[in-house]
């Protein structure tokens, strides 16, 4: 009987051939799988620049009332204020489907020797929600007649958040230092 021809040599000769192809079909199939991708810190850069911070000629509670008096203008509610921090919101529906909010965060810090200059931090959330509608169906039976059903079906809406992100437009936050300074202007010019 020739060497080629035993069972167990054409099995090992038959592996050896075929390795290479079930080495890259079980390559495939441990291959990674795409991820959901970047996260939003990969693309935070922590430059220095002026989009959410400005400094004022007023003292920190100064600054902060100013900021205050901004929201309040523009339709704001005021849901915290302190000596040193504010929080609005305001809500807008531009249609009938779709829902946003606004929310502001307002910290002062004093600032220069004297105190009688402070930094305005500001940050503003623009949260969107939808309305989704729902519903329900029940069914009404009356023994005395019979086993009756009648259908009964009602709908509910609901608003449901579905996205949230903080405003980086550097236009909206000039229009906002513009007329806090405004404000702290006035609040100056009353004294």
């Amino acid at each position: 009987m020739p060497i080629l021809q035993s069972r167990p040599v054409r099995l090992a000769l038959l592996c050896l051939c075929l390795s290479p192809v079930v080495a890259g079909l079980g390559a495939c199939s441990f291959a990674k799988k795409p991820g959901p991708g970047p996260s939003a810190y990969q693309d935070e850069r922590f430059q220095s620049n002026e989009n959410f911070s400005r400094l004022f000629d007023g003292n920190a509670q100064q600054t902060c009332e100013a900021a205050r008096l901004t929201l309040l203008s523009q339709g704001y509610v005021i849901s915290r204020a302190d000596a040193g921090s504010v929080n609005g919101e305001k809500r807008f529906q531009p249609d009938g489907e779709n829902h946003l909010e606004i929310t502001f965060n307002v910290v002062c810090v004093s600032d220069g020797k004297d105190k009688q200059l402070a930094t305005a931090y500001v940050s503003a959330q623009q949260d969107r929600y939808a309305v989704k509608k729902s519903s329900n169906a029940t069914s009404l039976g009356v023994s005395a007649i019979g086993s009756i059903s009648l259908p009964l079906s009602s709908s509910e809406d609901s608003l449901v958040k579905v996205g949230s992100e903080t405003i980086t437009a550097a236009s909206f936050y000039d229009r906002f230092f513009s007329l806090m300074g405004q404000k702290l202007g006035d609040m100056g010019d009353e004294h």
